[in-house]
């Protein structure tokens, strides 16, 4: 009989460190999918609200903090990081539970947009990309989301059976960047 071992999307990988440059591993706790019925967003952000004080985020934003965060996460969709979801959401909304399905990293330090630059086809300078502002892209060949959380501070977000590959691209790119400095 196979033993099996619960085991984090980075073990034994994570933190790494290169130059100026940290890569943590992050629990972000439960993580629920929140996609509104057709007629519904209003209400599903009132609900959301009022049950996790939370405001419904504008598309490309986050809004709360560590503790409980949502993520815009595609069309009408947020992505609910932290508590689990009020039941009374699920009266306005399709919920899903995607807690197992993501690896959630942290990049940190001076160069993390430098090191990004190499991965991301987005502008994530911060004149254009503030804190709180978030993307649903491609993170070198995968997709992902990537949300700014501080000055020098941003949330990756790749499917769980692509962790290992997203620290193989972070390695090579920080390596690359500090190769420079």
């Amino acid at each position: 009989m196979v033993d099996l071992t619960d085991r984090s999307p980075c073990a034994g990988s994570l933190p790494l460190r290169i130059g100026t440059l940290t890569v943590t591993e992050v629990e972000l706790g439960r993580l629920t999918t929140v996609s509104p019925f057709l007629g519904q967003r209003r209400l599903s952000a009132q609900r959301m609200e009022a049950a996790h004080g939370i405001p419904w985020p504008e598309p490309n934003r986050t809004t709360g903090t560590d503790a409980a965060r949502a993520i815009w996460f595609g069309h009408d969709t947020v992505l609910l990081a932290g508590p689990a979801a009020d039941p009374s959401l699920a009266q306005s909304a399709a919920l899903t539970d995607q807690s197992d399905a993501w690896a959630t990293m942290r990049v940190s330090g001076a160069g993390a947009e430098a090191v990004l630059a190499r991965l991301v086809p987005v502008d994530l300078r911060p004149a254009r990309f503030e804190e709180g502002h978030t993307a649903r892209t491609l993170i070198k060949q995968m997709t992902g989301s990537v949300t700014r959380t501080g000055p020098d501070v941003f949330l990756l977000m790749v499917f769980r059976s692509m962790a290992q590959t997203l620290v193989h691209d972070l390695t090579e790119a920080m390596e690359a960047v500090a190769a420079r400095g």
